[in-house]
């Protein structure tokens, strides 16, 4: 079992609503730009060097939860100084942007993680389904240890006991879009997070 948590020894920045207001073009979609481009690239920068001091000396799978993940994971693997192997899997729990009951697993689980170190990687925790459900079928392959890292920890009540190891932003109970976040595969590609204006979705 891997020593410490970035939760124990890292202050996780909160964010408030109404940070900054978004480019005058897309103002009839975002209400507010929550966490911009510098932000984000000094505090992934953090969490790279967090996970780095925990896994440098183990063998290390990182699985990516696909879709939203994929702008994060990008920038965080290169803050990361060790080897690791990426697996990605396919998870849904949104459908046109409002939650499932339950998240589906649409692919087969990464194989060769039995006695190897886990980093999942997920993009937001909100309710918790979507990683309790991943987690829950990881274990039962019986890895050395398994860890999650997000970028934003929505501030909810949740009713899944699930506590990520490595948190970038704790955010406010809003719709967020940017940085890989979308809204019915809309806003993915925006270089910041922002809160989704409420009478679009």
């Amino acid at each position: 079992m891997i020593r410490g948590t970035s939760e124990a020894r890292d202050r996780v920045p909160p964010v408030g609503r109404r940070t900054s207001p978004p480019p005058e073009a897309l103002r009839g979609e975002i209400a507010s730009v929550l966490i911009g481009p510098s932000r984000l690239r000094r505090r992934i920068a953090q969490m790279g060097a967090r996970i780095t001091a925990d896994y440098s000396d183990k063998e290390v799978v990182v699985i990516a939860l696909l879709n939203g993940t994929l702008v994060f994971l990008a920038d965080l693997i290169r803050t990361m100084d060790f080897p690791f192997r990426i697996e990605t899997l396919r998870v849904s729990s949104y459908s046109g942007g409002t939650p499932d009951s339950s998240p589906r697993i649409r692919e087969d689980l990464p194989r060769r993680i039995r006695g190897r170190h886990v980093l999942v990687v997920d993009d937001i925790l909100d309710t918790g389904r979507t990683l309790a459900a991943v987690t829950r079928r990881l274990r039962q392959a019986r890895p050395a240890s398994l860890r999650i890292c997000v970028l934003l920890d929505k501030t909810i009540p949740r009713s899944v006991d699930i506590r990520p190891d490595y948190v970038g932003f704790r955010v406010p109970d809003v719709f967020v879009v940017g940085y890989g976040l979308d809204f019915a595969e809309r806003h993915r590609n925006l270089p910041f997070v922002a809160e989704l204006r409420a009478d679009t979705h």
